[in-house]
């Protein structure tokens, strides 16, 4: 099986894990992380048991475009944020104040919804397959060490998600946390994480 082949297996084989309510292992943008498809409670509530992390601290989600960010907020998305997004030399989560068409548990006490835009890579092909937004946090117990590496992965999680993606194993991580900002009702951008 030739390279293209083994990864479009690998892409398919995580989106169908998700597709079934499954959680998996799989690289981002960023670092390793643990996911699951956006849309299923049970889902997002077995990555929080995973991670034994408190339920009131939110997860993140991705999404491969702007069209596809659009399906998950309630606000327009102002031009300044846009622009911070475009420009910032490292992949950015936006907080948006108002989270639609996920799981509950995806949206802070006061409805808003952390969500990055991860346009090319393993990411974006799992959200453009599974056609939907994909849950990500990364791939440790709270408040252990992030993995930046397929091989800082503590076995506990590798042996408690239901697929672990091939794809990125042996190569190195950008191993560096997204920027976090936040977009305030009145179109106003407050930097959260720098």
């Amino acid at each position: 099986m030739n390279n293209e082949c083994a990864y479009n297996s690998d892409v398919e084989r995580a989106v169908a894990t998700m597709r079934a309510g499954g959680v998996i292992a799989y690289p981002t943008d960023t670092v390793w992380g643990i996911g699951c498809d956006a849309s299923c409670s049970d889902a997002v509530r077995r990555v929080f048991e995973i991670k034994r992390r408190a339920d009131s601290k939110a997860l993140i989600t991705l999404v491969s475009d702007e069209q596809m960010l659009e399906r998950y907020i309630s606000h327009r998305v102002s031009d300044r944020c846009r622009d911070i997004v475009a420009d910032s030399s490292r992949p950015v989560t936006v907080v948006y104040p108002g989270g639609v068409n996920v799981a509950r548990e995806l949206l802070a006490d006061d409805g808003s919804i952390g969500i990055r835009i991860v346009r090319n890579g393993f990411a974006s092909d799992l959200c453009r397959v599974l056609g939907g937004a994909v849950v990500s946090t990364s791939a440790n117990l709270s408040g252990s060490p992030t993995p930046a590496v397929y091989a800082e992965i503590q076995d506990e999680i590798l042996s408690a998600v239901d697929y672990v993606a091939l794809t990125g194993r042996d190569g190195c991580a950008p191993s560096r946390p997204s920027k976090v900002v936040k977009l305030l009702p009145d179109g106003q951008i407050q930097i959260l994480r720098d």
